[in-house]
């Protein structure tokens, strides 16, 4: 946890921007695995968690702001529990810690609260991402299961986005940690990537890293031959050589804070002449992409400027043509990269996409596109410092759309089909970096680099044990 000072400041700030009424925050319960006492390993509500502090299930914390008060509602274990956890603070001193005064037990929140309904007084909560909140909704404030998404406060999720986008240095501090989990994570994959290793087995030694310093995964581990499938959760084959591994993986630190990183290793050691083709094309987007990313800039025209690049190294293999301006403006080069150049980080792996892409990515000058591609670019508006994103460029061949633009002729003028027919077989290559925006640019989170370019990762390679 960081400061109580920390959490008085963050709720003290939240009340002044939403301005009236209560503020009910929902911290997450504990989820069965397959029967109730057998659970899923806990996550606590990132929102509550930012605002509150407290790792625990089972939580509400209520804000009045016309009264300038504040309650943290939650029942105090008893034997039944202590006989099998062991003893836990009591509530009031859960709430004193993070310097909240009122505290009651699970029932009197809904006595308190149903008290507010009847009273008329607005409240404002976060639209519910699991269905037992929604129940909690619906027996708190006797809003229809059907309405509860729909009545979500827009208010409060416009404040929210505008406290966590831009992060605190503490937190820079904790995404910095959290990266360095990433980079045991991704250098332990570099070493294990050989011909006849098990995809599974790699993936287990990373998730096996990111318990052993964070909470886990920050989200379900990518790690394929078969890169062209961009959420590919199947490491069931033994690596081969001549194929690509690429692994999209993340950690969780201790204080909830996320890292996502992706590398693209040649299996055999090496790169084939058409791998690091294809694959120095990535790392000059991914280079590009930093040079740009400062204070000022929209990461949409980031995202457009860093097609561009890709676009003319395609062009100088032969698998594109025409004018880049125009393509790109056409959406031909989704063909080879279907999704965007990146999303925001921080408690979340998309951080805070559970109050709204549109609304974290996105604002009144930066709107998301309808396009086949753009359209899954996450965050597309002017950067800040203080934003924490992707940078996470990619070229794929994926068979099945390759057939369905070619059977529509589709942007013929810009591709050159027969080309990159011979690439079907190519899979995929993707380099991701979390990166911080500052001042005057942005940097990597972290202080050490995952292995990337060509020379070093080859050299990195060779030295696998």
């Amino acid at each position: 946890m960081f400061s109580k000072e920390t959490y008085i400041q963050r709720r003290e700030k939240l009340m002044q921007e939403v301005g009236n009424g209560l503020i009910v925050l929902f911290g997450n319960a504990d989820v069965p695995y397959n029967y109730p006492d057998n659970t899923y390993h806990f996550r606590q509500d990132s929102t509550f968690r930012y605002y509150c502090g407290l790792d625990v299930p089972m939580m509400i914390a209520v804000l009045d702001i016309d009264n300038r008060e504040e309650y943290l509602f939650a029942n105090d274990v008893e034997i039944e529990d202590i006989i099998w956890t062991g003893p836990m603070p009591l509530v009031k001193d859960m709430a004193a810690s993070v310097g909240i005064n009122h505290t009651g037990s699970y029932g009197e929140a809904s006595t308190y609260l149903k008290k507010a309904v009847a009273a008329n007084r607005q409240i404002h909560y976060i639209k519910p991402y699991r269905s037992f909140t929604v129940l909690q909704l619906h027996d708190l404030l006797g809003i229809p299961t059907a309405e509860v998404k729909e009545k979500a406060s827009h208010k409060l999720v416009l404040a929210i986005i505008k406290m966590r986008n831009k992060k605190e240095p503490q937190e820079i501090a904790q995404l910095d940690n959290a990266f360095e989990i990433g980079y045991k994570m991704h250098t332990a994959a570099q070493q294990l990537c050989k011909p006849g290793q098990s995809e599974q087995y790699i993936a287990g030694v990373m998730e096996g890293i990111a318990q052993s310093y964070g909470q886990g995964l920050s989200f379900p581990t990518i790690l394929t031959q078969h890169g062209e499938v961009l959420h590919n959760h199947k490491p069931c084959h033994l690596l081969e050589s001549g194929k690509l591994m690429l692994v999209d993986a993340g950690a969780e630190n201790n204080e909830g804070y996320c890292s996502d990183h992706t590398r693209t290793s040649p299996v055999s050691g090496k790169f084939t002449q058409c791998q690091k083709e294809i694959y120095q094309i990535v790392v000059d987007c991914h280079d590009y992409a930093l040079t740009v990313a400062k204070p000022g800039n929209t990461w949409k025209q980031v995202h457009l400027d860093t097609c561009k690049v890709m676009f003319n190294g395609l062009k100088a293999l032969g698998l594109t043509k025409g004018d880049t301006e125009e393509a790109i403006a056409a959406g031909a080069h989704a063909l080879f990269m279907p999704h965007g150049l990146g999303h925001m980080m921080g408690m979340d792996v998309h951080d805070m996409e559970n109050l709204g892409q549109q609304y974290v990515g996105y604002d009144e000058e930066t709107r998301p596109s309808t396009q086949f591609g753009l359209a899954s670019l996450r965050m597309g508006r002017r950067l800040e410092e203080g934003f924490v994103i992707t940078d996470e460029p990619g070229i794929y061949f994926i068979p099945d759309l390759i057939d369905l633009w070619k059977s529509q002729h589709l942007h013929e003028g810009f591709l050159n089909y027969d080309v990159i027919e011979k690439y079907k077989g190519f899979g995929g290559i993707r380099i991701e970096d979390d990166v911080i925006i500052t001042s005057t640019g942005s940097r990597f989170c972290g202080d050490k680099v995952i292995p990337y370019h060509v020379d070093e990762l080859e050299d990195y390679l060779a030295n696998r044990k």
